[in-house]
């Protein structure tokens, strides 16, 4: 069986990571999936997040079975996921050259209300060669794109989180107008207080 040509996929993670000022990108199918990736690699056991927020972030504290702690924060474009080892940031709104800060793990997103609208996809950018192939791995049921799976020694556990190429193909004819255009600025009003929704009331 023909494999699927995901070069595509590394073109658009190249051109993205350049615009960043990232050395690595990982494309994935949703910024969330970014975050878990990189919440697994780390073996995180906590996150703290703001208040207002996209709901899929403090979920993922149940999902991974972690803890869940919130805090009041004014934030605008990303905020930091704090841990005690790493940084891995929520992006998912960032839309500015060379605005990845060294030393992170950010994850970005394509959703369809974001400055570069896809429909759905993410990214996550870092600048360790090691922790990138391993998130392409996660990303991609623990094998490497382009080589059939049943000519791999799969080692490590994976997830179904990869970019299609048809997604990519999107972001490469629609990159050029998003860097030409102003991005709209986010900040932490455009959410409500998640604490109040009943989902949450005992993670307070």
């Amino acid at each position: 069986m023909k494999p699927v040509n995901f070069e595509v996929v590394a073109q658009f993670e190249e051109k993205i990571a350049t615009f960043f000022g990232a050395k690595y990108g990982i494309a994935v199918d949703s910024c969330t999936h970014g975050i878990e990736l990189c919440l697994i690699h780390q073996n995180v056991k906590q996150i703290s997040v703001p208040k207002n927020t996209y709901l899929s972030i403090p979920f993922l504290a149940n999902k991974l079975n972690i803890q869940l702690q919130w805090r009041n924060e004014v934030w605008k474009d990303y905020y930091t996921i704090h841990l005690s080892s790493t940084s891995i940031i929520d992006a998912a709104v960032l839309w500015r050259k060379n605005s990845y800060i060294p030393g992170t793990f950010m994850s970005l997103s394509f959703q369809y209300q974001k400055h570069l609208s896809l429909g759905r996809g993410g990214m996550i950018l870092c600048d360790d060669k090691e922790a990138a192939l391993e998130l392409k791995k996660m990303s991609y049921d623990g094998r490497l794109p382009n080589v059939p799976w049943r000519e791999q020694n799969i080692k490590s556990y994976g997830y179904h989180y990869y970019m299609t190429p048809e997604t990519a193909q999107l972001g490469l004819d629609k990159l050029q107008n998003a860097i030409d255009a102003s991005p709209r600025q986010w900040v932490h009003t455009d959410w409500p207080d998640l604490t109040q929704m009943e989902i949450f009331k005992n993670n307070k």
